[in-house]
C-alpha cells in the first residue's frame, strides 16, 4: 500500500469504500493520516520522506515529443487530409448529380409528366 515513501491514498480509499477526495479535503482524516504515516517512519515500517526542493516543485515535468509520435501525428495528419480531399471531390459529384436530377424534375413539372 506504500509507494514513494507515503502510503497509497488510492488503496486506503478503496478499502475504506469512499472517494479519495475524502483523504485530501477532510482536515480530520488528512491530520491523521499524516500522523499515521509519522508514525510508520518512526517505527521503520515506511522509508524516510522524500522532501523536494522549491525548484523542483516550482517547475512542471514537461515531456518531449519523441519521434514515434511525431511520426504518428504527420501520419494522422496525412490520412485526414486525403479523407478531406475524397470527400469534398463526392460532394462536388453529389452536387452535380443533384443539379441533374432538379433540371429533370423541372422539366417533367412543365410537361406535366410529374408523377404523383
Amino acid at each position: 500500500m506504500a509507494s514513494r515513501g507515503v502510503l497509497s491514498r488510492k488503496e486506503i480509499s478503496k478499502e475504506c469504500g469512499f472517494a479519495k477526495s475524502v483523504l485530501d479535503q477532510n482536515p480530520r482524516i488528512k491530520a491523521a493520516l499524516k500522523g499515521l504515516e509519522e508514525d510508520l517512519r518512526a517505527r521503520g515500517v515506511l522509508p524516510p520522506a522524500v522532501s523536494r526542493s522549491p525548484d523542483e516543485v516550482a517547475k512542471p515535468l514537461m515531456r518531449e515529443p519523441g519521434k514515434l509520435r511525431a511520426a504518428l501525428d504527420a501520419e494522422r495528419l496525412r490520412r485526414l487530409e486525403q479523407e478531406n480531399a475524397s470527400l469534398r471531390a463526392e460532394n462536388v459529384e453529389l452536387k452535380r448529380a443533384l443539379e441533374q436530377h432538379s433540371m429533370l424534375r423541372e422539366a417533367l413539372a412543365l410537361t406535366g409528366r410529374l408523377p404523383r
